[in-house]
């Protein structure tokens, strides 16, 4: 481990020496020693159209040479201008206002206070968010607040706030128990909203996928039965699609896959293709209304040095077309790896098997507790590389989220070495 660099979600005592890579292209990575792997992961979810695409590396190019970076306040540019078009034209009508960040936890917390502070400029006093056992949303502290205590967030959690937390009703293929979970936890919803009709300033989820959570799914009927709570009980719906946006659930955004409409939407990860850190909260025309004020207290006072960064905002109009050309492609995924899970159906070693999109998860059977600290993760990362695999398991969960660049053949080849591994 290099004397100079902290690595990221790593126990540093006896943590094995960091794979260092040369270069990556297409959906594969070169590392140090001259072994390539395929990246089954797109490197933490990110790159969308595989390593180094020379359409996003040339847009990067194309715009240092106009304009690096310029103060987004009292400022504007093409580059941010059209990325948001763009985005828009793919969300549901009422998402039309686009605030620039920087990540997908940031991206979080603008939804959460733009949800909390709306209410405040409107005369409510709302201060309570509804979440979702097993979430995730980043790990700033109000990102923290609202996901699932864990090993993450136990240092933190005198700093943390308090929110509503209800089941999450996970489901895979041939769950007989899914529409039954799901009427249960409406119910505690809908109870939640009809005893504290003042209380709730929004409900946030990641929808249909939970990703470090797990990879846990549920259905879209779900999200549709939310967001019809949401609107009877008129509090706001906010989606964390940090992960899930730009395709990966089989439509360009999960909500869209589910026709619901949320108030608040979070997007980052996949939006710039891999090449640059950028995230965007949008919201609806009603919330950014109340913020429309000569009051200087009903003003939303958040802001980043690197907010609409020309060279980020270059890389996701780049991305976006190369998104657009893979449309074919994201859609049609989710069919061949339900082919290829025939490779694994009825191991002994496996179980809970599903698929949303691009995204293709299952838990392996071991003696140890479930949860991300499984060892079973450790294995596998040790020694997927030498069967040439980048593998990155979430505990005992093994999941694929491929490039789009993959091809039918390759995602063939993974799921006969995964079936190996396992």
């Amino acid at each position: 481990m290099h004397k100079n660099i902290w690595h990221p979600f790593t126990i540093i005592k006896d943590a094995p020496e960091p794979l260092k890579v040369k270069s990556g292209k297409g959906a594969y990575l070169t590392l140090e020693d001259g072994r390539e792997v395929l990246d089954c992961i797109s490197s933490w979810w990110v790159n969308l159209h595989g390593h180094s695409h020379p359409q996003i590396a040339e847009a990067i190019y194309e715009q240092a040479q106009n304009l690096e970076h310029v103060i987004f306040a009292g400022f504007t540019h093409d580059p941010a201008e059209q990325l948001s078009e763009l985005i828009v034209q793919e969300l549901p009508k009422n998402l039309n206002k686009v605030f620039f960040s920087d990540n997908g936890s940031t991206a979080v917390e603008v939804g959460m206070k733009m949800a909390y502070q709306y209410w405040k400029n409107i005369g409510q006093e709302r201060k309570t968010f509804i979440c979702f056992e097993g979430a995730y949303h980043g790990d700033t502290l109000g990102a923290m607040s609202a996901g699932e205590r864990s090993v993450f967030t136990d240092v933190f959690k005198e700093w943390m706030f308090d929110v509503e937390v209800i089941p999450y009703p996970e489901t895979w293929i041939d769950d007989e128990q899914r529409a039954g979970k799901e009427d249960a936890v409406i119910e505690h919803l809908e109870k939640l909203l009809t005893d504290h009709p003042q209380k709730y300033a929004g409900i946030l989820m990641e929808p249909l996928v939970q990703g470090a959570g797990g990879m846990r799914m549920c259905s879209e009927e779900f999200l549709q039965k939310v967001h019809w709570s949401n609107r009877q009980f008129g509090t706001l719906l906010l989606f964390d699609e940090v992960m899930t946006g730009f395709g990966r659930t089989g439509d360009y955004f999960a909500c869209k896959r589910a026709q619901v409409q949320p108030d608040i939407i979070c997007l980052s990860k996949g939006i710039t293709g891999g090449f640059m850190p950028l995230s965007v909260t949008v919201c609806s025309n009603d919330i950014f209304e109340s913020f429309n004020s000569a009051d200087p207290i009903k003003t939303f006072w958040h802001g980043h040095s690197y907010t609409g960064n020309p060279l980020g905002c270059a890389a996701g109009i780049a991305s976006w077309k190369l998104l657009k050309e893979s449309e074919a492609v994201f859609k049609g995924m989710e069919a061949i790896h339900l082919k290829n899970f025939n490779q694994l159906k009825g191991h002994p070693k496996l179980e809970k098997l599903r698929v949303k999109g691009t995204i293709a998860a299952m838990d392996i059977i071991n003696d140890e507790e479930t949860g991300y600290l499984n060892s079973v993760a450790k294995k596998i990362k040790e020694t997927c590389v030498d069967h040439g695999l980048l593998l990155r398991p979430l505990g005992n969960v093994l999941y694929l989220m491929p490039p789009y660049c993959v091809t039918d053949e390759e995602l063939e080849m993974i799921y006969g070495k995964v079936s190996d591994l396992i």
